[in-house]
């Protein structure tokens, strides 16, 4: 299984475009699966934390299609990474970077591969979606092996958790970058600016209109209210 996490959108050519290519180059009998396209908004890091706490979707042998790129068209190079099993194709821009720094195991190697004609703007389509496709396929491209020394320096400053809102879903409940399993007490008080929120198992939990914290589906500290719009 091949997995797009990207921060395309549903609407225009790209999301389509994408998967079109990662299947050209796939095997008779594998399967391109939208696990998000809403990612934040080219933004490497907050999207980091948000694909390391949906690697539970992932199964060795699947591939994920991971691109967040604003940094397109520069010098900025092209990753395959293994993470215990499971392989990911994108930019080295820290989009990785949490992914591989709570992996048992890690190998990283740099994309030589190109196609004839490569545009400047659109490497989720010319480069990273053929590269995911051969990888499901087992078919040989150019690359070579770099050490975790080697990679995107910048995100190796970054925090294990980031306290920090990182997406926000359609029902308006705001994800962040922290691990509910890092919290030190159950029943801990999550403080944003002057609100304090109590911790809830579920909405369920609370009255309707009152906020609080839970563990989220993925395993983070999420924001919500029973029938509102934390986000607003």
């Amino acid at each position: 299984m091949i997995l797009v996490f990207s921060d395309f959108h549903t609407t225009g050519p790209y999301s389509g475009a994408m998967r079109a290519a990662a299947l050209r180059y796939a095997g008779q009998g594998d399967v391109v699966v939208d696990l998000m396209v809403d990612a934040p908004d080219r933004d490497p890091q907050k999207a980091a934390y948000l694909l390391a706490a949906c690697q539970g979707e992932f199964m060795p042998g699947d591939v994920g299609l991971c691109v967040v790129d604003p940094g397109v068209g520069s010098d900025r190079r092209g990753l395959v990474c293994q993470c215990d099993g499971v392989w990911f194709v994108g930019p080295d821009n820290g989009l990785f970077e949490i992914l591989l720094r709570r992996a048992r195991q890690t190998r990283l190697w740099q994309i030589d591969w190109q196609p004839e004609r490569m545009s400047a703007s659109f490497h989720g389509r010319d480069v990273f979606g053929p590269v995911a496709g051969m990888i499901a396929a087992g078919k040989a491209f150019s690359r070579h092996e770099i050490t975790m020394d080697d990679r995107f320096a910048d995100a190796c400053r970054w925090p294990d958790d980031l306290s920090q809102v990182i997406y926000c879903d359609g029902y308006g409940n705001a994800m962040t970058g922290l691990r509910a399993s890092t919290v030190n007490h159950a029943g801990a008080t999550l403080k944003i600016g002057d609100l304090s929120l109590k911790q809830a198992r579920t909405f369920s939990d609370v009255r309707r209109g009152d906020i609080f914290w839970y563990e989220n589906a993925f395993g983070l500290v999420e924001i919500a209210i029973n029938g509102g719009r934390a986000s607003a």
